[in-house]
């Protein structure tokens, strides 16, 4: 499906960071079959990710004073004012650590920090709203916030982007879903002591036709599996995986809601 806009709160771009730029794009290349534009940099290439010429997401590789960060991707939230939106971020707890500044004429950007440590976006679209394809297989269907206080995360992300929220029937968690008016645009779950000292961290999901199928290639591809293809009873089927060079990301396959 052609996206066309995004509302404020709406997931809206992802971008890759990576130390290894032609092995990290070799590698999703290979399991979801995305095309590529290059474009010239200063540090090497910005590269758009695409399907059939439509922009879903970005990478590039690590300039000198990014080095000591893991190789990560980077999930951007729609909003109207960058500006606002920073500022609110602020009044809440969080950090600018960048920005918020303008894009060329793509549009405008802050990076920011949550009270729990978790990086995100902001995007001010103008020329360039942000993917231009979902609820497709290979592009990204899902968004999901792994803290240690759910509250204060609530609290925080209502206020920055305008959620509204609601637990979702999950029976052996709280699992909180990110409403946007009538949209769920995303997920909320507390760490346990099972996640040991990992961080606080946004995931991104990326829809696949068969999780199996995918999880086999990527390992094949030199991917690490850090959680094995698991069933969701009445979502779909997902599996959480490092890249080679570490980058977290999970895949899903969805269930036909008309099923």
């Amino acid at each position: 499906m052609k996206v066309q806009q995004y509302q404020q709160g709406q997931p809206c771009w992802i971008e890759l960071a990576t130390h290894d730029w032609d092995a990290g794009k070799a590698f999703y290349q290979a399991l979801f079959g995305w095309g590529a534009d290059d474009m010239p940099m200063p540090e090497g290439h910005y590269t758009m990710l695409q399907i059939e010429g439509d922009d879903i997401g970005a990478m590039y590789p690590m300039p000198e004073d990014m080095q000591a960060l893991p190789t990560h991707w980077t999930l951007y939230f729609a909003v109207d004012d960058v500006n606002v939106s920073a500022e609110l971020v602020k009044q809440a707890g969080g950090q600018v650590i960048a920005g918020p500044h303008s894009v060329g004429d793509a549009g405008r950007m802050a990076l920011c920090t949550d009270p729990e440590g978790s990086r995100f976006a902001l995007w001010q679209g103008q020329d360039h709203i942000g993917i231009k394809r979902a609820q497709e297989a290979n592009t990204l269907c899902w968004v999901e916030l792994a803290c240690r206080d759910a509250a204060a995360a609530k609290t925080f992300y209502s206020k920055v982007l305008g959620y509204q929220t609601k637990l979702a029937d999950m029976a052996d968690f709280k699992y909180t879903e990110w409403y946007v008016g009538e949209q769920a645009v995303g997920g909320l779950l507390e760490m346990t002591a099972e996640w040991g000292d990992a961080p606080a961290h946004w995931m991104n999901y990326f829809a696949v036709d068969d999780c199996d199928a995918a999880l086999a290639k990527a390992k094949s591809l030199g991917a690490t599996v850090c959680v094995p293809a698991t069933d969701i009873p009445n979502v779909g089927r997902f599996s959480v995986l490092n890249d080679p060079q570490g980058g977290f990301f999970s895949i899903i396959s969805l269930l036909d809601p008309a099923a």
